[in-house]
């Protein structure tokens, strides 16, 4: 998926920002780890769109939640961060582990002004972004795959697959060693 270029904040962008900070600070990453109910209702109440069962975990930072989708059962973990400048996208059942990191925007380096660039990421039904790895703009994590810890993902990522490393490329299909 190509970058587009993302608009400057205007001031209503601004002020919706603070609010969601504040609400984050006081009435999301205060609760006890086991209120994903609670946590899911705060999240709708500023325009996410939540499955039952999601479970966003206390101190999942999440940039804001007017774009982000999490379908029934998926997870954002402790310490993750969602940078969804552009929608993030997590299907059924996925896993988002500890401080893993989706990031949705860039910089246009071309660009004098260095503008501000995105694309949305989706994490696919199952699929699993393990502890401390990297989800770049525009990835697709396709259903069943795994992104290993500490992987730099910068490219999409086919069904069932595994991928690790930094760039992470395939290192096997849900088990089955890659030769070569």
């Amino acid at each position: 998926m190509a970058l587009i270029r993302i608009p400057p904040p205007n001031s209503a962008d601004r002020v919706r920002r603070a609010v969601w900070q504040v609400a984050w600070a006081l009435l999301y990453r205060t609760t006890p780890n086991p209120l994903h109910g609670w946590r899911r209702f705060v999240l709708r109440c500023f325009g996410a769109t939540i499955g039952p069962g999601a479970h966003p975990y206390p101190s999942a930072r999440i940039w804001a939640p007017w774009n982000l989708v999490m379908e029934a059962d998926s997870c954002l973990a402790n310490e993750c961060d969602c940078y969804n400048v552009a929608p993030v996208i997590l299907r059924r059942g996925c896993i988002v582990s500890q401080k893993a990191y989706l990031c949705t925007a860039s910089h246009d380096a071309a660009d004098p002004g260095f503008a501000l660039t995105g694309a949305s990421i989706e994490i696919g039904s199952y699929a699993w972004v393990a502890a401390a790895a990297f989800v770049g703009p525009g990835v697709t994590m396709a259903g069943g795959s795994i992104a290993a810890a500490k992987a730099v993902v910068v490219k999409d990522v086919a069904a069932g697959m595994v991928v690790a490393g930094n760039p992470a490329r395939e290192v096997s299909d849900r088990g089955r060693p890659i030769l070569g």
